[in-house]
């Protein structure tokens, strides 16, 4: 049987849990259709999500479409949890992105669809709401091939748009209009078709349109787009047809010897034990294998975790077979009608009813099993997984880094808040659970915050109530949240060395000798460490002991902000084989490492958003005032549904209205809250403002600073205070 894992992906409020009810219901999988309003959904089962309703973990679902599994994997919608869309993007064969028909094109549709192109992951468009006042047809596929892909070919269209009676209905071939605007589009991607059509003067035949609209479709080069309800059902049955005949099935099989999977999410079950959710892309696991976690640091160093599967569940789904004369869709064999109908089989007008068959009242069952290359299983033993982590072989060669390719990556949080305990004898215990959280979200961080609590990295304000409930559900800690700042970081500016050892005058306060350079590195590349030194020069447990320091000092810098685009060199290095212990040079580490980070200069950046902003005409020039006092650089003002010179291509936009001005630009992210707050008065509830972040920039003029926690090796005698009452 073959696999197929597709993400179902949107802006928030878009409609896709909706969706993603309709598939499993109309598939079989589901003995009745979850609502999010009811709260009863398969997909969205944490209470959090049911209350709030929203989608706030991935979760995955899986249907069977003919002789076809295929594995829906239901991703956040909102953008205070775009880290969780990262993380399914590395496990995706396909995508569905759903707009809404009313709402249109938003701002995060925009920013997935961008980064669905950039990884050529094919992609099918599903419009939803077209039962619903306002939805628009023409006027929105116009919009969604300016903003999205000029490559979008919609396969069928809408009757009474916008009203209950909504119906959809497949674009035929035989149409000279329809032909000739799919061959114009498939032309400008295919050489072969556009001399054919050129040359020869005549429409390809249906068969031939079909052919190279499924081609350019599994190249992530063209987008199908499908007119439907999910809460009518309408549309649905076209879709599933075309994830069936458009999307591409897996590769085939691999080397028996070859092992690859990810980690994507993590969990824990009612017995406190951690459960990782894997995608294998080939090979087998089967429980009692001993398997390697593999974990790539941003300067490529990679670390390998040991790990031994104690179970596994692959999942599958659950159907009672349907009735005889129920419909069904066709296998993935590429047989096609010559009907001359654009979708790939015949498609009667669907009026709402669902498809015949049984229902179970699960959507899927994790069955315990070997796990092949394309399935997706709950696996426990792995006590070291973080998300993100590759599965591969014990002792394999360096290739197992690059398990998958890199994915295009979302910007990293811009904001911090020290989370407090309720109980103020509980810190530890705080402490413990958000370390415990970071393994299912590691860019959440932990790190101690003085006297205080825990300091977490955030996206948003929603991300907040949803630590807090999970802290209070899963781990019985009631904690508060202090209000968020902004998050900078410090990047070195020049080159610097400095060393401390046992060879020098006036005595040694610890059993070590280390010299060390630190200089600026490429932008991006992160924390490097390096070796100046011969590696049999010092055992190798004190060499891991210098590495692991470096690494927990930069965390904070000569502001206390982290350091990062900075390499550190060990240029010079001792030891006493007699005296010397790993906890020498840890702790001499960071009195090497600041002073000569101090030698070097740092420069701190804050960071920035990238917006969007739709405003009357009449208050343009007001407005523009305000973001030039609140630091803007603004990049482009222009009529909004003007075209864009691609300063904000990426970005969006609510809604195209030709009596709004759209400016674009970037905004530090600290003054975001402050125009979100003017907008309503000084647009008179008009102004429409959206923005997420987008890098940093350097700052100017009052240098802000953050509180340190490690003593402060600057400050000798301090630091060293600090070491004693540490080992108290």
């Amino acid at each position: 049987m073959t696999t197929l894992n597709i993400g179902i992906l949107a802006h928030v409020d878009a409609g896709k849990t909706s969706l993603t009810e309709r598939l499993l219901f109309d598939a079989g999988s589901t003995e009745r259709l979850g609502s999010v309003d009811a709260g009863d959904t398969q997909t969205d089962t944490d209470a959090i999500e049911r209350q709030r309703g929203i989608t706030v973990r991935t979760a995955v679902a899986p249907f069977m479409a003919g002789g076809l599994q295929v594995n829906v994997i239901d991703t956040p919608g909102h953008p205070d949890f775009i880290a969780e869309v990262e993380r399914a993007l590395s496990v995706l064969d396909a995508a569905v992105l759903v707009l809404s028909a009313v709402e249109g094109v938003q701002p995060q549709a925009r920013v997935l669809m961008k980064t669905l192109r950039a990884l050529r992951l094919p992609t099918l468009l599903f419009v939803n709401k077209i039962d619903r006042s306002g939805a628009r047809e023409s006027e929105l596929l116009a919009d969604i091939r300016r903003k999205l892909s000029p490559h979008t070919v919609a396969v069928n269209e809408v009757r009474n748009v916008g009203t209950p009676s909504a119906r959809v209905r497949p674009r035929s071939l035989t149409s000279p209009a329809i032909a000739a605007h799919l061959t114009e589009v498939l032309a400008e991607q295919d050489e072969a078709l556009l001399a054919q059509w050129v040359e020869g003067g005549r429409t390809p035949s249906p068969e031939a349109l079909r052919s190279a609209l499924a081609a350019q479709t599994a190249a992530g080069l063209l987008h199908p787009l499908y007119f439907g309800s999910a809460l009518t059902g309408q549309g649905a049955d076209a879709l599933v047809e075309g994830i069936c005949r458009l999307l591409p099935a897996p590769h085939g099989p691999r080397s028996r010897n070859e092992m690859r999977g990810t980690v994507f999410a993590i969990e824990r079950d009612s017995g406190g034990a951690k459960v990782c959710y894997v995608r294998m892309r080939a090979g087998t696991l089967r429980r009692g294998q001993q398997v390697a976690l593999y974990r790539a640091a941003p300067d490529g160093v990679v670390a390998e975790q040991p790990g031994r599967i104690t179970a596994l569940e692959v999942v599958r789904p659950e159907r009672v077979p349907a009735a005889p004369d129920a419909p069904d869709v066709p296998d993935r064999s590429g047989a096609s009608d010559a009907s001359g109908e654009l979708a790939i089989v015949e498609e009667p007008i669907v009026t709402g009813e669902r498809l015949a068959g049984g229902r179970d009242a699960s959507a899927g069952q994790f069955r315990a099993r070997d796990m092949a290359g394309g399935d997706i299983a709950r696996v426990w033993g792995l006590a070291q997984a973080r998300v993100g982590d590759r599965v591969g072989r014990p002792a394999a060669s360096g290739e197992q880094a690059a398990l998958v390719p890199d994915l295009p990556r979302f910007p990293p949080p811009g904001l911090e808040s020290v989370v407090v305990p309720r109980d103020p004898g509980r810190g530890p215990q705080l402490h413990a659970a958000l370390t415990t959280l970071a393994d299912q979200d590691p860019l959440i961080g932990a790190r101690t915050a003085p006297g205080r609590g825990t300091t977490v990295l955030l996206y948003g304000e929603v991300q907040k109530e949803v630590i807090a409930a999970t802290l209070h559900r899963d781990f019985g800690i009631d904690a508060d949240f202090e209000p968020s700042r902004v998050r900078c970081v410090e990047r070195p500016v020049g080159r610097a060395e400095a060393y401390e050892g046992m060879d020098e005058p006036g005595g040694h306060l610890f059993w070590a000798s280390i010299g060390l350079r630190v200089e600026p590195g490429a932008p991006g590349s992160g924390v490097g460490y390096r070796l100046g030194v011969e590696l049999g020069s010092l055992p190798l447990a004190f060499h891991r002991a210098i590495e692991v320091s470096v690494r927990e000092a930069l965390e904070q810098g000569l502001y206390g902000w982290p350091v990062t685009d900075c390499v550190v060199t060990l240029y010079r290095s001792g030891f006493s084989s007699v005296m010397s212990t790993a906890a020498d040079f840890r702790k001499l580490t960071s009195l090497v490492l600041l002073p000569a980070l101090a030698g070097a200069g740092c420069q701190v950046y804050e960071p920035y958003h990238a917006f969007e902003l739709e405003v009357p005409p009449v208050v343009l020039s007001a407005v523009l005032g305000v973001l030039s006092g609140l630091g803007a650089e603004v990049t482009e003002s222009a009529p909004s549904g003007a075209p864009t010179s691609g300063a904000g291509a990426g970005t969006g936009s609510q809604s195209v209205d030709a009596g709004q001005w759209c400016v674009r630009g970037a905004l530090p992210a600290r003054q975001v809250s402050a125009i979100q707050r003017r907008l309503p008065g000084l647009t008179g509830g008009e102004g429409v403002w959206w923005s997420r972040p987008s890098g940093d920039r350097a700052v100017t003029g009052v240098i802000p600073r953050r509180e340190r926690t490690d003593g402060n090796p600057l400050d000798r005698a301090e630091y060293l205070r600090h070491l004693s009452l540490r080992e108290r």
